[in-house]
């Protein structure tokens, strides 16, 4: 399950082939856990089949009059909150993935819809990207020179869990030149009227209190590079700081105008810089965030991160929220009635330029990469 969508179509990009010890484990270790013995063993996980959210109303929901030429789809969004939201405001989206998908499982572009990211995989992102392109491109329905485009990137966080495994493939350097490579050949291959959210990686070593006594429970042959030091230790400090030089180098990636023009952007949504896990009012971690193998998000959680998203796609470059503790719901936002587009417009290019505008996306592809499927992408 993504979290993340494309505006025109949903596109999900992971990296990296090669599965590792882990990646068995984990799969033999969910391969016992049936969706009813889920609910069976963790009935807190679940919601009653009637609820549903409270409608979300905002002045003016309608789409624009005309296409701009500037700049999760599972269920509705009072069944479950993704960026799908998008749908209330323009329902002629394509892209969304309409059901569930099991890892390991191959799965038809009519299951997936443009969700195409890769479960446990690294930063080997160009990859994906170009198999993106391809997708749309060949997509029937789709309109690839008329029909805007979101795209969602979430990646870093697998290659902070191997980092100790082999520090030049996993390093920062490798991580900023891949994301690098991808962003260029979505924008020098001419992708027009695209928009492209990358979420920026949340602060790693809380998680290692994400644990629990329960056979499904993976997360230290998971991230084995961030739970197995002792407290304190040189390895553990280490990784705090490549988990921080990774935020540092993102940042410097896009707060520029190197991936901006009048129908391309790339936006950094920083909403998870600081985030701390759900805890309860004990202080322990809300394991009902996570799922049985102490790694993914439960829906639950998957709806927080969608909110976060949202949020910051209507707020400007310096004034966007960034989330202290999940353990709060993030109310949603509206669009503010005297800016009712996604911004996109960085501060470096302010200088005359006509405002990227996308108040008319038909298409909303979810490429969520890397973490799509990993709970905290």
């Amino acid at each position: 399950m993504g979290w993340l969508w494309i505006a025109v179509a949903t596109c999900v990009l992971a990296s990296r082939s090669v599965k590792s010890d882990w990646w068995w484990e984990y799969e033999e270790g969910i391969r016992h856990y049936s969706k009813e013995a889920l609910n069976q063993e963790f009935p807190e996980k679940t919601r009653p089949a009637s609820f549903k959210h409270p409608e979300f109303q905002c002045p003016d929901m309608s789409p624009s009059p005309s296409v701009p030429s500037s700049i999760g789809g599972y269920g509705t969004f009072q069944d479950v909150i993704t960026l799908a939201i998008i749908k209330l405001f323009n329902p002629n989206l394509l892209g969304a993935a309409p059901g569930k998908t099991v890892h390991g499982m191959q799965a038809h572009i009519s299951e997936t819809g443009f969700n195409l990211a890769v479960t446990g995989h690294n930063t080997n992102l160009p990859g994906q990207t170009r198999h993106l392109i391809d997708t749309l491109r060949a997509y029937e329905g789709l309109n690839f020179e008329e029909d805007w485009k979101l795209l969602t990137i979430l990646m870093g966080m697998n290659d902070i869990c191997d980092y100790c495994k082999d520090k030049a493939l996993f390093s920062v350097d490798n991580f900023i030149h891949y994301m690098t490579v991808s962003l260029e050949m979505l924008m020098n291959e001419q992708v027009p009227r695209m928009i492209v959210n990358v979420v920026q990686i949340l602060p790693m070593q809380t998680l290692r209190e994400v644990q629990k006594p329960t056979p499904g429970c993976l997360l230290q042959s998971f991230c084995s590079c961030l739970i197995e030091p002792v407290a304190r230790s040189p390895e553990l400090r280490e990784l705090v700081e490549v988990n921080l030089e990774f935020q540092k180098r993102l940042e410097q990636l896009l707060h520029s105008d190197r991936f901006f023009r009048d129908d391309f952007a790339v936006v950094l949504q920083p909403f998870l810089k600081h985030a701390d896990p759900p805890r309860l009012p004990s202080g322990r971690i809300d394991m009902t965030f996570f799922t049985h193998d102490c790694f993914h998000f439960t829906m639950k959680g998957h709806e927080e991160l969608a909110k976060g998203l949202w949020n910051n796609m209507f707020q400007p470059e310096g004034g966007k929220m960034i989330v202290s503790s999940f353990s709060d719901p993030i109310g949603l936002i509206c669009p503010p009635t005297n800016h009712p587009y996604i911004f996109t417009r960085p501060i470096a290019a302010r200088s005359g330029r006509p405002r990227l505008r996308s108040g008319a996306q038909t298409v909303f592809l979810l490429l969520s990469v890397g973490l799509a499927h990993l709970g905290f992408m």
